[in-house]
């Protein structure tokens, strides 16, 4: 489950600006300038840094292949670990599964004492809280697996929304 929460955090944030919120602050060619001089001013590197060096490229033909090397960039950052959800539900199911079954085959070994109820259910019980335990990691990490999916698809549209008004708005920069 902690792989794929892993996974869900790489999904919801691949890059440290939220593209939506830059989109949406990126009207004209002051906001461009603007975010420009504060991105570059970020003293880590960032993907939004090493996008803004790339539409800052002079020659056009290199400009547009730093460009799609940084969507590239983006899109592997998005789509690391995207099986993880999906193999972690199917350990879990299967950790449930048999943590069930080595409880149920425990339980029945004990010797019952003459007259008393067979620890049937007892062993039963246990058997099901792990399976239990074990169907509820699948459905954690199905749910992470089917939001991520939509998730990464949805800033994937927005980035391309934003890279597009980038380069419109780079394009008319005197000083790009």
């Amino acid at each position: 489950m902690l792989a794929s929460a892993r996974r869900l955090a790489w999904a919801v944030a691949p890059t440290r600006l939220d593209a939506g919120l830059l989109l949406d602050a990126v009207r004209d060619e002051t906001d461009w300038r603007t975010l420009r001089a504060a991105v570059a001013a970020q003293p880590e590197p960032t993907w939004e840094r090493d996008l803004f060096q790339a539409l800052g490229e002079a020659d056009p033909r290199s400009r547009d292949a730093l460009v799609t090397e940084q969507l590239l960039e983006l899109d592997w950052t998005a789509q690391r670990w995207a099986r993880v959800p999906r193999v972690c539900a199917s350990i879990a199911t299967s950790a449930g599964f048999l943590f069930g079954c080595i409880s149920l085959l425990q339980g029945l070994s004990l010797p019952s004492e003459e007259g008393s109820a067979p620890a049937l259910g007892v062993a039963l019980v246990s058997a099901l809280n792990a399976l239990t335990i074990g169907i509820a990691g699948t459905a954690f990490c199905v749910a992470v697996h089917l939001r991520t999916r939509h998730l990464v698809r949805e800033r994937h549209q927005v980035t391309e929304r934003l890279v597009a008004r980038l380069l419109v708005l780079s394009h008319g920069s005197s000083d790009a």
